[in-house]
Formats: structure tokens, sequence, C-alpha cells
């Protein structure tokens, strides 16, 4: 009998988003996604007690130790790595970049609050610091497009 080779396991992978403010960003779509910050305070008092991380690559966040430039979000009932606290499963990684957002996303996320709930969920939205840009009804269906506090594009169907 032939063997066929173990299919390989799937990639990991996370969406990363750049940002003039990462943290302010990550407490929005924590919000927006009811997803999770994560907490990576154990792993960095572990690098700065090795040496490995200078003090001023850190800020307090939530009453504790975060990345100055780096932070994440997480589904809530996905596992993650208790050690360093980052997820392995769905994520948003936001990454500190000096320069603003000039032109349109190449890639967006698209919301789905369930059947009847987008104008309740449009307005969840705004009161977290989204705006509407735009209301589209076509034939394929009707959806609001939305710009995060930082003018990131997303839609909520």
């Amino acid at each position: 009998m032939t063997q066929t080779p173990a299919s390989p396991a799937p990639v990991h992978w996370k969406v990363v988003i750049d940002a003039n403010d990462p943290h302010a960003q990550a407490d929005f779509w924590a919000a927006a996604l009811r997803y999770e910050v994560e907490d990576n305070s154990a792993l960095i008092e572990k690098l700065l007690g090795f040496g490995a991380l200078p003090e001023e690559a850190t800020v307090a966040f939530h009453g504790r130790r975060a990345f100055r430039d780096l932070v994440a979000v997480r589904h809530p009932e996905d596992p993650f790595e208790e050690e360093s606290g980052t997820g392995l499963g769905r994520r948003l990684l936001f990454q500190r970049v000096p320069e603003a957002k000039t032109a349109k996303n190449r890639l967006h996320l698209d919301l789905h609050p369930g059947e009847g709930r987008r104008e309740e969920e449009v307005a969840r939205l705004e009161g977290l610091g989204a705006s509407a840009l735009r209301r589209v009804k076509e034939q394929g269906g009707e959806w609001v497009v939305m710009a995060d506090p930082e003018g990131n594009e997303f839609c909520v169907q």
C-alpha cells in the first residue's frame, strides 16, 4: 500500500494595518469587532529583564506595559500563547508608521453584524469614532462604506 504524504499544516496569518496611533486603533477595532487587545506585558517584562528590549520601546497602555509601535487584537475565543499573550487565531496587528494614509485601501474588512442589524451597527461604530462615507445599493446587495478613526475604509453589510 502506498502512503500519501501528510498535507502540510495551513499557514498561520494575521492582518497587519499601518497606523499613526496603533493603540488607539487597537482600542477602536477591539470594540468594533468585540475582540480583545492582546496583553504582551509578561513578554515585554521578560525582554526588558534580558536587556533585549530598550525601555523606550515600551509604553503604558491599559495599566500595563505594551510595545510602543505594535499592538494586536484577537478573537476572544481563539487560542493564545500564555507566555507572550500572542494570539494564535484571528488577529489584527497595528504597527506604527510615520506617514498618514493617503490613498484608498487595497484591502479592507467587511463586517457582517447579522440580518436586519446594519443600521444599528453603523450607529454603534459611529459612536466608537468611525464615520459613514457612503451607502451603496446595488443589484448584488447593500452596504455602508465606513472609515475608522485613521481613515481606513471598511464595509458594514
